[in-house]
């Protein structure tokens, strides 16, 4: 199993959860974030208006699947939230130990 996080615009969310819904991702997390990578911060565009800061607001997503759907599941976020402007953001993807599903039990694979 492997877990995908991917720190992505804000506005390019529809586009990531229409991409993974269409691979049968059955779940996600997303939580609203701040941060900075290599432009530290600087001038951005936002909603139409031009602002620097040091912080800049992202979306943080979350997605636990199969190995075998990794790839495809990499590709699809990459695809959905690229705009070929800087601060696209970064997919990182880690192996997931274990799962468990809180209401039945169930374990692993079964559990996502």
């Amino acid at each position: 199993m492997k877990y995908i996080i991917a720190i992505i615009k804000p506005h390019k969310l529809d586009e990531v959860r229409e991409a993974l819904a269409g691979l049968g991702v059955s779940g996600m997390t997303v939580s609203e974030v701040k941060g900075f990578g290599r432009q530290k911060g600087q001038t951005e565009v936002y909603r139409g208006a031009e602002y620097t800061t040091n912080m800049i607001p992202k979306i943080k997503i979350e997605v636990a699947c199969s190995s075998d759907a990794a790839a495809s599941v990499v590709e699809a976020i990459q695809a959905a939230a690229e705009t070929g402007s800087i601060g696209d953001g970064k997919i990182f993807e880690l192996d997931l130990v274990g799962a468990t599903r809180i209401r039945t039990g169930e374990t692993d694979a079964s559990a996502l």
